[in-house]
């Protein structure tokens, strides 16, 4: 009776241990069941930027960064055209509608049959519309201070200088003609080198 009566608490004690056993996988199920999962990542709330898109980062520094208008206040020189600038702009102007006007002139001439040869001269009335297209884009170029207004604006003024002397040597009343057209191309020539004029169009002294 002594034995059975030692091994009955024994086996009491083990069960409880047994069924603690039991019972902990059950809690541990229950915790992982119970315990928040992390909010889902909504991925259209995410900008090329965040998600390290080379695209995204590329059109926000091309569109609306401190970068680009940077580069766009070095493009378009700020500040009053100063009066250089407008007067090569409208000697250019000139040059090139007196182009224009005497390309009128033989192409009405060519047209009318006066000449020797109507066919010729219409030729050189559109070589001479080419020619006044050079200057006039110039000229509107310097207006709106354009860089890229300068070149052309002076190999024109350096185109009518040969003119201008060849006027000259040709006696009589084109002397008049041909002083006049130097003095206006030099005049334009040095106010397209002048520093302000330069400035103006946004050449650094590098560049003129």
């Amino acid at each position: 009776m002594s034995s059975k009566q030692n091994r009955r608490p024994a086996q009491r004690g083990r069960k409880p241990a047994a069924a603690a056993r039991k019972t902990r996988p059950d809690k541990d199920a229950a915790a992982g069941q119970a315990a928040p999962q992390p909010a889902a990542r909504d991925e259209s709330s995410v900008t090329p930027a965040q998600a390290g898109d080379p695209a995204g980062g590329r059109t926000a520094g091309r569109d609306g960064e401190p970068g680009a208008s940077a580069a766009q206040g070095a493009s378009a020189p700020s500040g009053p055209r100063p009066a250089r600038l407008t007067g090569a702009a409208v000697i250019t102007a000139a040059e090139g509608a007196l182009l224009a006007a005497y390309g009128v002139y033989l192409m009405v001439m060519g047209l009318a049959g006066d000449p020797d040869s109507p066919k010729q001269t219409e030729i050189l009335a559109v070589v001479f519309f080419a020619l006044a297209a050079l200057p006039l884009v110039a000229a509107r170029g310097l207006w709106l201070r354009r860089r890229w207004s300068r070149g052309p604006a002076m190999i024109t003024q350096i185109m009518a200088l040969p003119v201008a002397w060849t006027l000259i040597n040709s006696g009589g009343a084109l002397i008049a003609g041909g002083i006049a057209i130097g003095v206006v191309a030099l005049a334009a020539l040095v106010l397209l080198v002048n520093p302000t004029a330069t400035e103006a169009l946004g050449i650094g002294p590098r560049d003129a």
